[in-house]
C-alpha cells in the first residue's frame, strides 16, 4: 500500500516541536546532540536561510522589499522550523567577490546605527553615528522573529557578518567602522591589511561599540523563546578570541535577564579549523567539510549541537543524499538557499540545479517529520547496525535506515527479540509503502521496493 506525502505528514502534528511558550532552546542533558525545551523533547532544527531575510539588498534605484511573510509561509509549505537571519554590515555588497557572472553592487539597508548630520560618508550617505542606535533596525528585528515564532519556526540572529569585509571589494571603505564612514573618531588604520582588526579585540572604542550593540540586540528579543545568537558568519581565523569573548559576553549578559539562548560559533573562512569551534564555549557549531560533513559526515558525539550548513560546506550547492545522511549520523541539516534569486544571481542557474535545490528543501522537511514522528531524545546513531552505515537507533524499540543506494540493506537486529512494524520511505519521490511485520533477534535482509534504489526504513516495535 502506497500513501502520498501529504496523508505522511497529517499523521504526525504539525507544530509538535515548534517555538512558543515552550521555554527557550537548551541542550538536551539526557541527548546532548539536540536541543530541548521545557517538553523534554528533542527538537530537530533544519531549514532555508537567505541573505536578505532581514536587511534589504537592492540593486541601484531598486526599490524591491523582501516579502518576509511570504517567505515563512514558504519555509512553513517545506516543514522547515529553522533559519539564520542574516546581517551584513558593509552599506552594500559588491557581488563580484561572489565570482558571479553578471556582478552588481547591491545597496544593503538598514543598519543598526543611525546616519545623522550633514557630513557624508564614502557611500554619499550621512555619516553614522555609532553611539545612537537605528531603532528602526531594532524595531525590524523584534518584528521579524515575533512573525517567525507565530510560525512555529527558529531564529538564529546573525550578530556580525565576516565574509564581506574580507571579500566584497573596498569591503573596509564600506563598513561603517571606517574612519571616512563615522563621527566618532575611532582612530583605526585606513589601511586595508588592517580591516580584519575590527573583529579582534584589537580597539577598545570598536570593542565597547560591539558590546553596546550586541545588549541592544539581547534587549530587544530577551523575552521570545525561538531565539537562537550566532556570532558571525565566516569570520577569519585571527577573530577567535573575539568570537570566545562575545559568547561569554552574552552569557553574562543574559544570565541576569534569566534567559538564556543558545549561542553559534560557525566555520571561520578563511583559515580556521574544525577544532577551534568545538573547543569553543558555543552552544552549536557549523563546521567546514573536513572530517567528511558533505559526502560521508561523522557521526556526532553529543560534545557540540551540530548544524551542517550548506553554507560553508560547498557556498551554494549540497544534495538531497546529503541532507539524510546529516540527520542519521546526529546532526541537523541547512539550507543556504537562493530563494528568489534576487541577490546572486548564479550558481543555480539552470533547471536541473533548481529541481535540486528544491529536493534538498524538500529532504529537510521530511526528516523533520520523522524526528517529530519517533523519540528522537532517546536515539543515537549506530552504524554497525546497518549495512549502509545509516541508522538512528532506540534499541529494541525504533530504528530508522537511510539507504543511498543499492537493492538490499541489512539491519542487525540481533538484540531486538521484538516485533517491528515496517514502513519504507522515498526521499525522492515522498512516497511511503507499509513493510509488514518483521520479527527481531537476527539480522535481516530487506529488499528496497523502489525503482531508485534509495530508500528510508523505519521499524518501530509492535
Amino acid at each position: 500500500m502506497k500513501l502520498s506525502i501529504a496523508i505522511f505528514l497529517t499523521c504526525t502534528l504539525l507544530a509538535s516541536c515548534g517555538p512558543g511558550r515552550r521555554g527557550p532552546l537548551r541542550v538536551s542533558r539526557e541527548n546532548p546532540r539536540y536541543f530541548t525545551d521545557d517538553t523534554g523533547r528533542a527538537v530537530y532544527l533544519t531549514g532555508s536561510h537567505t541573505w536578505n531575510n532581514l536587511v534589504e539588498m537592492n540593486p541601484p534605484g531598486a526599490s524591491y522589499t523582501f516579502d518576509f511573510q511570504g517567505y515563512l509561509d514558504f519555509l512553513r509549505q517545506h516543514d522547515h522550523n529553522f533559519i539564520r537571519l542574516w546581517t551584513w554590515e558593509l552599506v552594500n555588497w559588491d557581488t563580484r567577490g561572489n565570482e558571479q557572472e553578471s556582478p552588481t553592487i547591491l545597496e544593503v539597508a538598514l543598519h543598526p546605527w543611525k546616519r545623522t548630520g550633514s557630513a557624508l560618508a564614502l557611500d554619499g550617505k550621512p555619516k553614522f553615528d555609532l553611539t545612537q542606535f537605528n531603532e528602526a533596525y531594532f524595531g525590524r528585528l523584534r518584528e521579524r522573529v515575533a512573525a517567525a515564532m507565530e510560525k512555529n519556526i527558529y531564529v538564529s540572529i546573525m550578530l556580525f557578518e565576516g565574509w564581506g569585509i574580507q571579500f566584497s571589494p573596498a569591503g573596509f571603505r564600506n563598513h561603517p567602522f571606517y574612519p571616512n564612514n563615522n563621527v566618532n573618531r575611532l582612530e583605526l588604520d585606513t589601511a586595508d591589511q588592517a580591516r580584519l582588526k575590527i573583529h579582534e579585540l584589537s580597539s577598545k572604542k570598536v570593542l565597547e561599540i560591539q558590546e553596546a550593540y550586541v545588549k541592544k540586540v539581547i534587549d530587544t528579543i530577551h523575552d521570545l523563546d525561538n531565539v537562537l545568537f550566532e556570532i558571525s558568519n565566516e569570520n577569519h581565523s585571527q577573530s577567535t578570541v573575539w568570537q570566545y569573548h562575545m559568547i561569554n559576553l552574552i552569557k553574562a549578559y543574559e544570565k541576569h535577564k534569566g534567559l538564556q539562548h543558545p549561542i553559534g560559533m560557525t566555520f571561520q573562512y578563511g583559515g580556521g579549523n574544525n577544532q577551534t569551534l568545538f573547543d569553543s564555549p558555543a552552544d552549536w557549531i557549523s563546521p567546514n567539510p573536513e572530517g567528511g560533513y558533505r559526502d560521508d559526515p561523522p557521526v556526532s558525539d553529543g560534545k557540540k549541537i551540530i548544524l551542517t550548513d550548506t553554507d560553508h560546506l560547498w557556498g551554494l550547492g549540497g544534495n538531497h543524499q546529503w541532507v539524510w545522511k546529516s540527520f542519521l549520523r546526529g546532526l541537523q541539516p541547512i539550507l543556504m538557499d537562493p530563494y528568489q534569486n534576487k541577490v546572486l544571481n548564479s550558481g543555480y542557474d539552470t533547471k536541473a540545479l533548481w529541481e535540486e535545490i528544491e529536493s534538498i528543501r524538500k529532504n529537510m522537511g521530511y526528516t523533520r517529520r520523522f524526528a517529530e514522528k519517533m523519540d528522537l531524545i532517546h536515539m543515537e546513531p549506530r552504524n554497525e547496525l546497518s549495512s549502509s552505515n545509516y541508522c538512528l537507533v532506540r534499541e529494541n524499540i525504533e530504528y530508522l535506515f537511510y539507504s543511498p543506494a543499492g537493492k538490499q540493506l541489512e539491519a542487525d537486529l540481533t538484540n531486538a527479540h521484538s516485533t517491528f512494524l515496517a514502513e519504507w520511505f522515498d526521499p525522492q519521490t515522498g512516497t511511503q509503502v507499509e513493510g509488514g511485520l518483521v520479527e527481531g533477534g537476527k539480522k535481516v535482509e530487506f529488499k528496497v521496493p523502489f525503482q531508485s534504489e534509495e530508500a528510508v526504513l523505519y521499524l518501530r516495535k509492535k
